[in-house]
């Protein structure tokens, strides 16, 4: 293809991808935004294909085999599960840009003095930013399927551990320069002692992180496989991949940023590690804080009748019931008695960012019901009855009362404010930051024990 055609194929392509997040921002353009992201991909993916000479056999199997693995999971996938395929899909981001790096390294070189120090460095940065990205992801996906304990693994000495990797890291990069500069293939020793420095920081830097921080992971992760697609684009001087990768390194950080001030956490503090498990302990564990009031389904569905603000606040207990659909249809048998019904979202309900709107809107839950908590906050006095489906820590009044909460000063959902709140949980442990709940004990509070789907169902039924 001619070079004007794919310059301009790349500038329409990356209009599109803006235009993709923007869409992306919003609930009611989020289709029309994903619409865009598909056909810059496309568009991208047609005008780097045209430039390939040979090996078109190699290039047709792998977007089949690519493609295939990557429909069967879009089709296998539960919506519950949608944190998992994030962070496994960020993993292979950052192999990719491992295994671009190391080829480019190996081919045959076209760059001398000066450009060659920057190439390597290019190639070092995004062989690195690429193994933590990979090694990271793979561990929060562990953590986030429950197959490695949410509970940080939190090492003696562990700051001075990751100072040193980091600092044996830049003395490689010099190593490396060197080494490439004298040529013969010199180099590869220093650049696989780096990969294996920058898998063992991933792993490390993930394992410290607690539960109750997943969401700031997750985000955390999609920048750093955007900065991995970036240096590989510098890598290969290929500007759409620099911009692509930009966009996502930019928007991820972004975002790392917003879920931070929503727990009132600095985003050093979140990398450092420690806040967050996921131990069951009970109110004993804290001392005794009063007696919770547990009621039976139809004690709910009547006292939802007898109401007119309704507010429900999903966690991630509905997402692991899978309860969405339940949910809806209470809200619509709600809506049909003239009670007005609301959804209010915590920005880290859930596991990973936007986990609850994606839930609801998988249920078709009316967009213009669904408020962010700083939209809804100042509506608690108002509200007769606040359903929390599942979620602990964001609903925690000592995030507020108590200075030396581990969550004291993150912004929570002042439900306790309302006239009734109905707590939805399958027992008395505590949440992702591992304190106790104070709400389950205020004399307005009933506890809904059991699962959420079969309790909701009965509440249902009752309706």
């Amino acid at each position: 293809m001619n070079p004007g055609i794919v310059t301009v194929s790349y500038i329409g392509a990356t209009i599109l991808f803006i235009l993709a997040l923007g869409g992306l921002s919003n609930q009611e353009t989020a289709r029309r935004g994903n619409i865009y992201g598909i056909i810059g991909m496309t568009i991208a993916l047609l005008a780097t294909i045209s430039g390939v000479t040979g090996n078109y056999g190699i290039l047709i199997g792998g977007l089949a085999i690519g493609g295939a693995i990557g429909f069967i999971l879009a089709k296998r996938v539960q919506m519950t599960e949608m944190p998992e395929l994030v962070a496994i899909l960020h993993s292979l981001v950052g192999l990719a840009a491992v295994l671009v790096g190391f080829a480019n390294f190996l081919g045959p070189a076209h760059h001398t003095g000066v450009e060659l120090t920057i190439h390597d460095i290019e190639t070092y940065l995004g062989i690195l930013i690429g193994a933590v990205t990979f090694s990271g992801s793979i561990i929060a996906f562990g953590k986030l399927s429950g197959k490695i304990t949410g509970n940080p693994m939190l090492i003696p000495g562990r700051h001075w551990f990751n100072l040193g990797l980091l600092a044996a890291s830049v003395y490689i990069c010099k190593m490396f320069v060197d080494q490439s500069a004298a040529g013969h293939g010199g180099g590869l020793v220093p650049l696989l002692i780096m990969t294996g420095i920058a898998l063992l920081f991933g792993i490390h830097m993930v394992m410290a992180i607690g539960g109750a921080d997943m969401p700031v992971v997750v985000s955390m992760l999609n920048s750093y496989s955007g900065w991995a697609a970036s240096a590989t684009g510098f890598m290969l001087s290929n500007d759409l991949l620099i911009v692509t990768g930009a966009l996502v390194g930019s928007s991820g950080a972004i975002l790392s940023y917003i879920m931070c001030r929503a727990m009132n956490r600095k985003f050093l503090s979140v990398i450092a590690g420690g806040f967050g498990t996921t131990s069951g302990a009970s109110a004993a564990a804290e001392g005794e804080q009063g007696e919770v009031v547990a009621m039976e389904p139809h004690e709910v569905a009547q006292l939802l009748k007898d109401s007119k603000e309704v507010m429900i606040i999903p966690g991630y207990g509905m997402a692991v019931a899978q309860a969405q659909h339940i949910v809806y249809e209470i809200t619509k048998a709600l809506r049909a008695k003239k009670i007005n019904v609301r959804f209010g979202i915590h920005p880290v309900a859930g596991r990973m960012p936007g986990h609850m709107n994606v839930l609801l809107a998988e249920a078709r839950v009316p967009y213009d019901i669904v408020y962010e908590m700083d939209e809804i906050n100042d509506d608690f006095p108002n509200i007769d009855v606040s359903i929390v489906i599942g979620a602990n820590d964001i609903v925690n009044p000592s995030a507020q009362t108590d200075p030396n909460s581990p969550i004291a000063g993150m912004p929570v959902m002042e439900c306790w404010k309302g006239q009734t709140t109905i707590v939805l949980k399958r027992g008395m442990a505590t949440g992702y930051a591992g304190v106790q709940n104070p709400l389950f004990f205020k004399e307005n509070t009933r506890m809904l024990f059991g699962d959420a789907g079969k309790s909701l169902d009965e509440v249902f039924k009752a309706l």
